[in-house]
């Protein structure tokens, strides 16, 4: 009888030290409950709530909104270019990261590569935006990646010397459909033919360019001038070689006669030409396109077709450094016994990594995979300040529609809750999965 007395008068002081233990672990966990609740669970309990009424969110239209989703063309684009964000970007990522992981364990600054590639992690996808938004400027003299382009191109293929020349309307030139000039009248062996172009900058003259001349031609040839008919500083006559005037070198010419081209040549420094051993005939000189070809301004990186692979680039600028040392990390920690025990059977080094490396690296490969994939589903900063106005839409995502649905002019919260919706939805797959992932490592 005393032993129970005494068992039941020591089971009330553990209850009331437990109960204590359970009110001070709930007074510590309150605030973050409450934080938790007013910033995550109420805003997605509101949002799902106003995604059944209208954009004033006054009238119940039930699922309208969610299937006004699935007829707007803007919301199926951001829809595909989700798509194509989590298939793209976390693939390319995670391939990028074992590379660099693998590779970097054999350089021997290895830190400081790794805190180079990682340092794109500190700047904020804003700044990071603005960065590439110049990048990518169509105009070379602003977009370094169009100036290379360019430079590599003009190194292979010379472009037009002259692509803002063109004859004055009244000297005997006509424009073809394909952008060459030719002459109005017939030319005929033994003539002389003087082709007066303006709209050549003077500083844009090459330097070899000399004083036009124009020379008599002989019975079997037919020769001319190509020159720039402007005089520096006024006085001279449309149409007449002045004394100042310079002819244009290095234009290609060409002798037609009955829709083919029977003789090309190339104006000399003083831009004269001539076609030797003519038959008798009418001929047309034509000066071809090419002379007159825009130069080569580089990719329209910003267009849209290549909108959205240029903003993956610049996210992939970002988050290489972060796979690469997440997965750096996982192959630190790999058995060295195995894979030199690979090395010493024989086994190449591509065949080490192919079937001992990334097998045994596959957790650690999905949970950066999944953890992209969760990332690059709310991608918005990048998408909205590297997409220009006209090309926004080819751009969007759904998290860029659902803000600009809301927001940027659409004035229709109703459908951008239900937007909001759809995105919980699409990720709270990869966030359970993360998790049980993540328990199952730790059990």
């Amino acid at each position: 009888m005393t032993t129970l007395t005494t068992s039941v008068g020591a089971a009330g002081p553990r209850r009331r030290a437990q109960r204590r233990r359970r009110a001070i672990a709930v007074a510590f966990v309150l605030p973050a409950l409450l934080l938790l609740g007013a910033l995550v669970v109420y805003p997605v309990l509101f949002s799902v709530g106003r995604s059944f009424f209208d954009a004033a969110g006054t009238r119940f239209v039930g699922g309208e909104n969610y299937a006004e989703m699935f007829r707007d063309p803007a919301t199926l684009t951001a829809i595909r270019n989700s798509a194509i964000w989590v298939v793209v970007a976390p693939t390319l990522l995670t391939g990028l990261g074992l590379i660099l992981a693998v590779l970097v364990e054999k350089v021997r600054w290895a830190t400081a590569f790794k805190l180079l590639l990682f340092m794109p992690m500190a700047v904020s996808f804003l700044a990071a935006g603005i960065i590439f938004r110049l990048a990518y400027e169509e105009d070379p003299d602003k977009g370094v990646l169009n100036a290379a382009v360019v430079g590599v191109h003009d190194v292979f293929e010379d472009g037009s010397s002259y692509p803002t020349a063109r004859p004055r309307d009244d000297q005997g030139l006509r424009k073809a459909p394909d952008g060459s000039y030719g002459t109005a009248e017939a030319v005929s062996p033994g003539s002389a033919v003087t082709l007066g172009l303006v709209g050549v900058p003077p500083k844009e003259m090459p330097a070899e360019a000399k004083p036009a001349s124009s020379a008599k031609a002989a019975a079997d040839e037919v020769r001319g001038v190509v020159y720039l008919d402007f005089t520096p500083g006024g006085g001279g006559r449309p149409g007449v070689i002045d004394t100042a005037e310079r002819g244009l070198p290095g234009m290609a010419v060409e002798a037609v006669r009955d829709g083919g081209t029977v003789a090309t040549t190339t104006t000399a420094a003083d831009g004269s030409f001539r076609f030797a051993g003519l038959a008798d005939g009418a001929y047309t000189v034509k000066l071809p396109a090419a002379n007159f070809a825009p130069p080569y301004e580089g990719v329209s990186w910003l267009g849209p077709a290549l909108v959205t692979p240029a903003i993956i680039g610049a996210y992939l600028w970002i988050w290489t450094g972060f796979a690469m040392v997440l997965i750096g990390a996982g192959l630190s920690s790999l058995p060295r016994d195995a894979l030199e025990a690979a090395r010493m059977d024989g086994a190449s080094e591509w065949q080490v990594f192919r079937r001992i490396t990334v097998p045994l690296l596959a957790p650690v490969l999905t949970v950066v995979f999944v953890t992209l994939v969760i990332n690059v589903m709310k991608v918005f900063d990048l998408i909205y300040i590297i997409a220009p106005g006209p090309v926004q839409e080819d751009a969007t995502v759904l998290a860029t529609q659902m803000w600009l649905v809301s927001f940027g002019g659409g004035n229709n919260q109703g459908l951008g809750s239900a937007l909001g919706v759809l995105l919980l939805l699409l990720v709270i797959p990869a966030m359970v999965f993360n998790v049980r992932r993540f328990r199952r490592s730790q059990s």
